[in-house]
């Protein structure tokens, strides 16, 4: 049976993910647009066997979904879904137990998808993976046949490796926004009933067998900061919350780096999100620009200049990570780390960096209590 329990137990299955192929793009009629797709589809899969084949030199079994060439398989009210380039935003196992999230459903329930439509795509995708999970033994909690979710549905959004540190006992939950942190008067739509207290005490109730704490990260938490070993935390935003939630852990701050230095880019991709997979929308020529400004420029930037703190722990001494930086180095080298460098070079493009596009679904090891003195 699989499990999990701490990150940085020994690594043995992991679900990598999957991007579209060259061949997918075949039907953009914009040649600028289409050659640039194929070029990034390609890059994309050449980044990820090296990384799987990383991987497989440490004994870690990769399962990846099903992507299929065909465009017109992936359409839902008129859009083409984004491929399952990040498993870790949809699945994460605890413990035994594997959660998959439906990659469409979200927390307001008038706005999802065809339930019918969406529940075959996920299918068509993940199949082969749940299946494997299957096959050990665990159990499968599938939100995909949730017709009435209950009130606290909302959770299902912040319930996934994306969003969950899991240090033994200890689960710490971050969220998308920090209104509950000073200065802010106004809460988000999808928290306007709730707060910071009774969204931690329902997580409580959820994993009674668990330590719950909720932390501002204004994002995902996985692109914030990383617990990288007992002891060691390395983030790019400096967090009060560190000497409360890991009392006397060090704590590397890299400020500045990461999503901060692609500010621009991702402003000028927010924009075109909605363009993105809608078809005919590709000889628009704002659309055009923007694809081709990734390669002009943005590409090499990101690969020469930018540390993402995204890293996937393979074990307490082996790390994969995006980047380099001196003073993270240093701090491997202290204590026996060794950095392996993975060279994703459109992990903004696709909005994931190693630890997004991988779901570490069994660790050897048990749990641990690494804060025995909390009640």
């Amino acid at each position: 049976m699989y499990n999990v329990y701490q990150h940085w137990d020994p690594l043995k299955v992991c679900i990598v993910g999957k991007s579209y192929s060259p061949q997918f793009y075949s039907f953009i009629e914009n040649d600028k647009v289409r050659t640039v797709m194929e070029r990034i589809a390609k890059e994309t899969e050449e980044d990820y066997q090296k990384f799987i084949t990383l991987l497989n030199s440490f004994g870690v079994k990769v399962l990846r979904p099903t992507v299929s060439d065909n465009y017109q398989d992936y359409i839902i009210d008129g859009k083409i879904m984004p491929p399952p380039m990040c498993p870790r935003d949809w699945t994460i196992m605890l413990g035994n137990k594997f959660y998959f999230k439906s990659q469409f459903i979200n927390s307001n329930i008038e706005d999802r998808f065809n339930i019918n439509e969406m529940y075959e795509f996920d299918k068509r995708m993940w199949n082969e993976v749940l299946y494997d999970i299957h096959l050990q033994g665990n159990l499968i909690i599938n939100d995909i046949n949730i017709i009435n979710p209950p009130k606290d549905y909302r959770l299902l959004n912040y319930f996934n490796s994306a969003m969950t540190t899991r240090i033994g006992k200890d689960l710490y939950f971050g969220t998308y926004d920090d209104w509950w942190t000073e200065g802010k008067n106004e809460k988000p739509n999808h928290f306007k009933d709730i707060s910071l207290e009774v969204l931690k005490q329902q997580y409580s109730e959820q994993f009674p067998d668990y330590r719950c704490h909720v932390i501002p990260t204004g994002g995902h938490s996985d692109g914030t900061f990383c617990p990288v070993v007992p002891g060691l935390i390395v983030s790019i935003k400096d967090a009060s919350t560190y000497e409360e939630t890991f009392p006397g852990w060090e704590v590397i701050y890299l400020d500045g780096e990461g999503w901060d230095k692609v500010k621009p880019f991702i402003e000028v991709k927010k924009k075109n999100r909605g363009k993105w997979w809608i078809p005919g929308e590709e000889l628009n020529d704002e659309f055009t620009e923007f694809v081709e400004s990734w390669l002009g420029h943005w590409v090499g930037y990101v690969e020469e200049s930018v540390f993402d703190v995204n890293m996937l722990v393979i074990d307490e001494k082996n790390v994969a990570v995006c980047g380099s930086n001196k003073e993270v180095f240093e701090a491997f080298n202290k204590r026996g780390i060794t950095p392996h460098m993975v060279n994703f070079r459109h992990r903004y493009f696709w909005d994931g960096g190693l630890h997004c596009i991988t779901s570490d679904i069994h660790r050897e090891g048990t749990m641990n209590d690494y804060f025995p003195f909390r009640k």
